[in-house]
């Protein structure tokens, strides 16, 4: 068993209340409940490729939830996700399918002008290729791909 996505999960719950003072200015409080999900530790990346048009576009979700995104040419847009869907973010992140997706053998499909998706999460890689019928994304993984792509469109 590794430490490090317990380790990484559990500084995440202890700063997350400290970033959401940070940006009230308010002072840390003393008392109350902990936050029911956590932010991750470092920053979710997601790269969408292929499609007839060849698409390479990558976006990087930062912990409190900026997001940068930035397509083949280089141009870049940046925002902020909601609360709602920094808080959806938290709670995938935090799944444990993602996990035994990654290790999970990928079939190899052969279709054309598909999307490749590469999802990472903390130390956890996952990826699929967007082939109907012949594969059914994982779970986990196209959650994240379908809630990052609609907020960050």
């Amino acid at each position: 068993m590794r430490a490090t996505p317990v380790a990484a999960t559990l500084l995440a719950a202890l700063l997350t209340p400290l970033a959401a003072c940070a940006q009230n200015g308010d002072a840390p409080a003393s008392s109350g409940p902990a936050p029911t999900t956590a932010a991750p530790a470092v920053p979710v990346e997601l790269t969408k490729s292929g499609g007839i048009v060849g698409l390479n576009d990558t976006v990087t979700v930062q912990p409190d939830g900026r997001w940068t995104r930035v397509d083949r040419t280089g141009a870049s847009r940046t925002g902020q996700l909601s609360a709602a869907d920094l808080d959806r973010l938290r709670q995938l992140a935090a799944d444990s399918r993602l996990a035994a997706e990654a290790a999970a053998t990928v079939p190899v499909t052969m279709c054309a002008d598909a999307f490749s998706y590469r999802l990472t999460v903390g130390p956890t890689t996952t990826s699929y290729v967007d082939c109907p019928p012949e594969a059914t994304p994982p779970p986990a993984t196209a959650a994240v791909v379908d809630l990052l792509t609609r907020a960050t469109g």
